[in-house]
């Protein structure tokens, strides 16, 4: 983020009738063509995306003819973009992903951590067991990559590697896609162990609109964006989980959005309907800002949305916050100024 130009508040915190807490952060919205429609605060800040551009990397995936080749269902693509919860359904799927690749676990190189749910760690410890590679959150990702590796004729050892043909496939996506030449000196590592790229926030709001809609892509990479984005939302659940943003949008959008979250406040969306791409940023890495942020954008474009929609919107952008007895002690809420900014941009 930029050290000389503050963010604009973009959420609030309440507890009674004060704000107690408030988050900054930036959205940029962009449609078919490439014109920035809606800029909150300095869109020209590169960011890195983190998870939010999964289904970008598992493009190689499909235009290689592996995914065809290892015959991966839908549920199976959509884990390749997700970041799942650790449930039981996303474990056997990336474990079958790699039997699929003739593969398995100790092939993955994205580390371990316990699931997100208490449910499923609680299951994990009655069995006396530990998680595995396949427990973390990017492991239909990595089998996807595993799987591309095998159809590239390259070796699996290393994969997660910048200079590892998968990488360097997934690079050149990044760069088709956002405009951007992506350099070593904007290269970090994200927290599955492969190169991440930080560029300006509107450039991945352009590639979420090419990738929703097409727009200047080749009839096979086409292609590949229309089955990731089916994928994705006929199996909304593969792609987070129970009580996740991303699932629940997109099971109660039925394939009008695609929207997917990433660590550190970041969350990308692409809207073939209304041939939009969107990316933001919570200033402090905050989920609970980047969800409020992401649900009043989706306010503000679907407002033709049904009863259930609503519902499900303002479970995110608005949730309670509670004392340890449930009881509702004020809200998270996106802030007034920023609202009708976005009203006033995108209307």
């Amino acid at each position: 983020m930029s050290d000389t130009v503050t963010a604009p508040i973009t959420v609030e915190v309440t507890r009674g009738d004060l704000v107690e807490s408030f988050h900054r952060g930036l959205v940029s919205v962009v449609n078919a063509q490439g014109e920035e429609v809606c800029a909150i605060g300095d869109t020209s800040t590169r960011v890195f995306p983190r998870s939010a551009i999964k289904v970008l990397q598992a493009l190689p995936l499909v235009e290689s003819g592996a995914a065809d080749a290892l015959d991966l269902d839908d549920a199976e693509l959509a884990l390749a973009c997700a970041s799942h919860n650790g449930e039981d359904t996303h474990v056997k799927t990336a474990r079958v992903m790699l039997i699929k690749a003739g593969l398995s676990v100790e092939d993955m190189e994205c580390g371990s951590h316990w699931p997100k749910r208490m449910e499923d760690i609680a299951a994990l410890v009655r069995a006396e067991e530990e998680p595995s590679a396949l427990h973390n959150n990017c492991s239909g990702k990595h089998a996807g990559f595993l799987g591309l590796a095998r159809a590239l004729g390259a070796p699996t050892k290393g994969y997660v590697l910048p200079e590892h043909p998968v990488q360097q496939e997934i690079k050149a996506v990044i760069e088709a896609f956002t405009c951007e030449e992506v350099t070593t000196d904007v290269c970090g590592t994200d927290g599955c162990s492969i190169p991440t790229y930080a560029v300006p926030l509107k450039a991945w709001a352009r590639a979420f609109a090419i990738f929703g809609t097409g727009e200047g892509l080749d009839e096979d990479r086409l292609a590949a964006c229309d089955k990731l984005y089916e994928a994705c939302v006929s199996e909304p659940f593969m792609v987070a989980g129970t009580d996740r943003f991303c699932s629940d949008v997109m099971a109660a959008f039925e394939g009008r959005v695609f929207v997917k979250t990433g660590a550190e406040g970041v969350f990308c969306a692409a809207i073939p309907e209304l041939e939009l791409g969107i990316a933001l940023k919570a200033e402090d890495g905050a989920n609970r800002a980047a969800e409020s942020m992401m649900g009043a954008l989706l306010e503000v474009l679907m407002q033709d949305r049904n009863d259930e929609q609503s519902k499900v919107l303002q479970r995110y952008t608005n949730p309670p916050v509670l004392t340890r007895r449930d009881v509702t002690a004020g809200e998270v809420r996106p802030a007034a100024d920023f609202v009708a900014d976005l009203y006033a941009q995108l209307s």
